[in-house]
């Protein structure tokens, strides 16, 4: 999607874009070998030629951290069929005063859980997230987002980020993350329906202060989850916006895994 978008040019929505799509401008390189664009003057146009050749150099060179800059963040959704298997599927749990906890990152290489005064230090964070070249949370924008930068100063959190409650409510979906799961069919542990953050911050007391390894795990497992379902999520938000976006004949094709990575990190 990221090639065939042009929403990043100054004076271009979402209308220009889809005239530029219906006229047969499909692609950047469509727009680049076109002597001329109807209705675009020639001065426009050699701007526009220059702002794509900069994209496409860009994407030629795989950096992802320069659409984080060129693309509005509400836009960013379009890199997710490039970028995926370079994605990091992230979620924070808390406790009852807003203190980090666990911090889970799910990606191509599996489930990594990093644990308040074990594993969850700065330079660890930072390791792990330099692996990735794009983010997906749900309410990330809001809450986990906010509360990394405030609780680990200087975190580089530099890639571009789909926040899929934001993209969930543009494709008219509202409730949290397992109220949608609800909807979608996307299946998590049994014991692990109906827990909540404030259930989370429970169960890390009991680890807390009565080393209660039973809620350890539960926690650890409740945040796996959380990770590891943002990423059926995405595939399906992303086709849907595609479809909504390009009409029924463009339909995005994304290969979802049958089962999840398997290895996991809790450390």
């Amino acid at each position: 999607m990221i090639e065939s978008s042009f929403c990043f040019l100054p004076g271009v929505g979402r209308k220009t874009e889809r005239d530029l799509w219906q006229g047969g401008i499909e692609t950047w390189t469509d727009f680049l070998s076109s002597g001329s664009i109807p209705g675009m003057g020639p001065s426009r146009k050699a701007r526009y030629d220059e702002a794509l050749g900069h994209a496409k150099a860009h994407r030629a060179q795989e950096d992802a951290r320069y659409f984080a800059i060129s693309l509005n963040a509400c836009d960013q959704w379009r890199l997710y069929e490039w970028l995926r298997p370079r994605a990091v599927y992230l979620d924070i749990e808390t406790n009852s005063f807003g203190q980090i906890t666990v911090v889970g990152l799910y990606g191509q290489s599996g489930f990594t859980s990093l644990v308040h005064g074990e594993s969850l230090t700065r330079q660890r964070l930072c390791e792990e997230l330099a692996r990735y070249d794009l983010l997906v949370t749900f309410n990330g924008t809001s809450f986990d987002l906010p509360v990394l930068l405030a609780t680990i100063q200087g975190l580089p959190l530099d890639q571009p980020h789909i926040d899929l409650w934001l993209l969930g409510r543009q494709l008219g979906y509202r409730g949290g993350l397992k109220a949608i799961e609800l909807q979608l069919g996307i299946p998590r542990r049994a014991d692990l329906w109906g827990m909540s953050g404030a259930d989370a911050g429970q169960l890390w007391n009991r680890w807390r202060h009565s080393r209660d390894e039973a809620a350890r795990e539960r926690l650890l497992a409740y945040n796996e989850a959380d990770c590891v379902n943002l990423q059926p999520l995405a595939d399906m938000f992303y086709c849907r916006m595609v479809q909504q976006h390009r009409g029924g004949e463009h339909p995005a094709l994304i290969s979802i895994p049958a089962e999840p990575a398997a290895h996991i990190q809790r450390i």
